[in-house]
Parts: structure tokens; C-alpha cells; sequence
């Protein structure tokens, strides 16, 4: 009886593996700014490599506008808006390329984007944009972690406390990713950090108010 073997990753999944790991370990193991920073700079320059290698594809330029989105994030303030634009550009570009590429992530990433840096004039914060592209993302994987998470945060952000409780905890309740363990553990304790603010926000509501 012939052993059917696994298909082997393709180069380019093999490369995008690579910047998922490094990018799981420098968010959720490295705890020190500056460290971080300089991690996140060197895969910044490796997933430009990869995307260069890979013109016609649209999963390396999600991957590339997620680590650049990250170092914004690690920075934050005026000085990562040059970063934020060039990740908007990568996920917009991805899309048109391939809409469904990793289940619909550049959806995910761009609407956390839209929700997440200030408005014009200083950027191009939208709140309908953001909410159009989560729910896209949740369309394409309506049980994913990261388009139940971000929406879920959206929502939080945005006052809607009992809709966030509920994607906040079907994001809890994700199937497992195959080799993203750190992802997925890290993922989970913020998801769980939403869910306390959403508890405490919902706490304050039920309370009586006296004027």
C-alpha cells in the first residue's frame, strides 16, 4: 500500500512561515522597545525581500503590511504614519491581486487600520471603512481569531459593548491555526484583555446614575 506523504510547503509558503514565526516571537516574547524595534527593522527588511521575489503574489505583501503595521504600533505618534501608509498601500495592492489570500487577512488588517490611526487631515482613520472591511473578513472566515478579535475590538472601541462581548468570545472559541501556536497564545491573552474591558465597561452601564 503506497504512503501518501504531506504536500511539502511551496518556497514561498515556506518563506511567509518564517515571517509568521518572527513576527509571533518579536510581538509576544520580546518585551523590551528597544529590542523590539530593532527586531521588527531587520523582518522589515526580509519580508520586503520576500515580497520582491514573490511581485505577482499577494500573500507576502499582508505579511509585510502586518510587520510594518506592528512597528507602527511599537512606535506609535507622528513618526509611524510613513509606516501605516506603506502597509495601507501593500493590503489595498493584495486586494486586487487576490482577495481571499490567507483567508481574506488584508480585509482583517486594513480594517484594523482604519479604526486604529487618527482621521484626516493627519490620516485616513475611517470608521465605516474600518467596519466595511472586518465584516468582508468575517465573510471570508467568519470563525477566524484575527477578523473575530478586530472586530471585536472595533466594536469596543466604538461603545457597542454587548456586540463586542460577542465577537470577543467567539474569537476565544477559534479552532486552533496549524504551526501558529505563539500566535494564537498571544492572540488569546489579548482577546482576553478585551473582554475584561468590555465586562467592566457593561459593569458601569447596568450601574444606577444620580445626577
Amino acid at each position: 500500500m503506497e504512503t501518501v506523504m504531506p504536500d511539502a510547503m511551496s518556497p514561498m509558503d515556506q518563506d511567509i512561515s518564517e515571517l509568521q514565526e518572527e513576527w509571533a516571537r518579536i510581538k509576544y516574547q520580546i518585551s523590551d522597545k528597544d529590542r523590539q524595534l530593532d527586531a521588527i527593522h531587520k523582518l522589515e527588511e526580509q519580508a520586503a525581500t520576500v515580497t520582491a521575489k514573490y511581485p505577482t503574489n499577494a500573500e507576502p505583501k499582508i505579511w509585510e503590511g502586518i510587520i510594518l503595521s506592528t512597528d507602527a504600533g511599537i512606535v506609535k505618534g507622528m513618526s509611524a504614519l510613513g509606516k501605516v501608509k506603506k502597509a495601507k498601500e501593500l493590503f489595498e495592492t493584495s486586494l486586487k491581486q487576490n482577495p481571499d489570500a490567507l483567508d481574506g487577512s488584508a480585509y482583517t488588517s486594513l480594517g484594523s487600520l482604519y479604526y486604529q490611526v487618527p482621521g484626516w487631515p493627519i490620516a485616513f482613520g475611517d470608521d465605516e471603512e474600518a467596519e466595511k472591511n472586518l465584516k468582508q473578513a468575517l465573510r471570508l472566515n467568519p470563525n477566524g481569531i484575527d477578523p473575530n478579535f478586530f472586530y471585536g475590538d472595533f466594536l469596543l472601541q466604538d461603545g457597542r459593548y454587548k456586540e463586542a462581548q460577542s465577537y470577543l468570545n467567539k474569537a476565544l472559541q477559534a479552532p486552533e491555526r496549524p504551526n501558529r501556536p505563539l500566535a494564537d497564545a498571544g492572540r488569546k491573552q489579548e482577546i482576553k484583555a478585551a473582554l475584561a474591558q468590555v465586562g467592566q465597561k457593561l459593569n458601569d452601564e447596568s450601574k444606577p446614575q444620580y445626577n
